[in-house]
């Protein structure tokens, strides 16, 4: 034992003690990044855990990568570190003259061909570096490569509180000690330990696992990077052939045995889920501009009627790595093969891990529904003032409203806070529009924020008044 473990000790369950802090976040995506530099910033001593060896989530380790207009705080410091440090990338028209309104376009299909557009994007990995550099200089003792894996808590009059987070490193099974804890995971997996009541990933269902076509996750995705793309060649074969979504070329090589049955599937016959369709990934080539000229960001996701729940199922989990990753080779092959302007393109980058985009749904003190966006709802613990979101399967239509702080916690656990993807809302309301780079970052702010204020006040978090919006 050496001599911190001696000054700390152990857990009741008699893991030893490594560290402690005011505040111990879980996970450092966008959501548990911010948490813990607010947090540290607020005068917080801040622990932060992160599985992988920078921050950033699915946005960095993930390959996501999409810049935005800054929404205030810590993220418009993020996107202007980004820009001064060089990570930034912008496509337009005038370096990609026929990408607006391509087929092939993931997030710029819809405009008119040729018409002006601007496509941000940050160097994940360079991105990465600065997110690192940033907790370094507030001071956040950031653990890398440490995966989260149990808690142990107490019993706090009608609820239970977190003592002490599990996790597992290079020097073995550790505890940190915590005052605060902050749900960064993006999966809720603290929720989960905590034996906090969620909803499973599949939606409507509650409490049960289902194959029910009705019922089963929305899928989650592999993000890869290909580099040596000449797309003025493929858009010119794209014109030349009439063939917009490359489908001819997609028919010969699927008769000549060069593509799975699982790439570029048409949507599935029979049965409906709760949009009126079943979300069935990307049918064609999806892709979309990345850290440089000439290469591309391109989706690859797990088929919907294979009903993996990535997030709580190691097997599938497991299936999905493996299963997407030779999708990847295959469309890289098809790609290379038989599209004008990829011959000399190559795979430079496959992300870390697989997204996961309907994981478990903590249920909260509030849980924000549809319906809340819809009837543009106000609450007197508003954590922002009145905000618009266009609501992408609801018609593209736009909804101005407000999240309460109530949806930051759990229910029968007293000094943990939720953010980003594993707030406590419906699993719709998320996957339409609630699980972005912008507002993952803000959700953190306001977590670090509230979990700095309940530490002055030796309080809880849910003993904390929120009465005035952040942002």
């Amino acid at each position: 034992m050496n001599q911190q473990e001696q000054a700390l000790g152990r857990t009741p369950k008699g893991v030893p003690v490594v560290a402690e802090a005011d505040v111990v976040v879980i996970g450092g995506g966008p959501g548990g990044f911010a948490a813990a530099l607010r947090a540290r910033r607020e005068g917080c001593s801040v622990i932060m855990v992160e599985k992988f060896d920078m921050p950033g989530g699915v946005h960095t380790s993930g390959l996501q990568g999409a810049a935005n207009t800054g929404v205030g705080g810590i993220h418009t410091e993020l996107m202007e570190r980004f820009e001064r440090e060089g990570c930034i990338f912008t496509a337009d028209e005038t370096n990609l003259p026929d990408w607006a309104g391509n087929a092939i376009s993931h997030y710029d299909y819809y405009l008119p061909p040729g018409s002006p557009f601007k496509r941000v994007s940050f160097n994940p990995d360079g991105a990465g570096n600065i997110m690192v550099k940033m907790l370094e200089e507030a001071g956040v003792h950031a653990i890398y490569g440490a995966s989260f894996a149990d808690v142990e808590m107490e019993q706090d009059g009608a609820e239970r509180r977190i003592t002490h987070a599990i996790i597992e490193t290079v020097a073995g099974r550790q505890a940190l000690r915590g005052r605060v804890f902050v749900e960064g995971t993006g999966t809720a997996e603290v929720v989960a330990r905590a034996g906090a009541p969620f909803v499973r990933g599949g939606g409507r269902q509650r409490e049960t696992v289902t194959n029910d076509p009705e019922k089963r996750p929305i899928p989650g995705g592999l993000l890869w990077i290909m580099s040596g793309i000449d797309f003025a060649e493929t858009a010119a074969y794209q014109k030349r052939e009439n063939d917009p979504a490359l489908s001819k070329l997609i028919n010969k090589a699927r008769a000549a045995g060069d593509i799975p049955p699982e790439l570029y599937r048409p949507r599935m016959e029979g049965g409906r889920n709760v949009y009126g369709e079943h979300y069935i990934g990307h049918p064609t080539v999806d892709m979309s501009p990345i850290q440089a000229p000439g290469t591309f960001i391109l989706w690859q996701n797990v088929p919907y009627e294979w009903a993996l729940h990535m997030d709580d199922d190691a097997e599938h989990a497991s299936r999905a790595k493996k299963e997407l990753r030779r999708l990847i080779d295959a469309e890289a092959r098809f790609l290379t093969k038989y599209v004008p302007g990829f011959q000399n393109a190559f795979i430079s980058h496959v992300g870390r891990y697989v997204g996961v985009r309907d994981g478990r749904h903590p249920i909260g003190e509030y849980v924000f529904s549809i319906d809340d966006a819809r009837e543009e709802r106000r609450f007197p613990d508003a954590v922002t003032r009145p905000m618009t979101k266009t609501f992408f399967w609801d018609a593209y239509t736009k909804y101005t409203f407000e999240v309460p702080y109530r949806c930051f916690l759990p229910k029968e656990v007293s000094n943990l806070l939720l953010t980003g993807a594993s707030l406590s809302f419906t699993f719709e309301t998320i996957f339409m529009v609630m699980r972005n780079f912008p507002w993952c970052t803000q959700t953190g702010e306001i977590a670090g924020l509230a979990a700095a204020r309940s530490v002055r006040r030796g309080i809880t978090p849910k003993q904390l008044q929120w009465n005035e919006p952040l942002f």
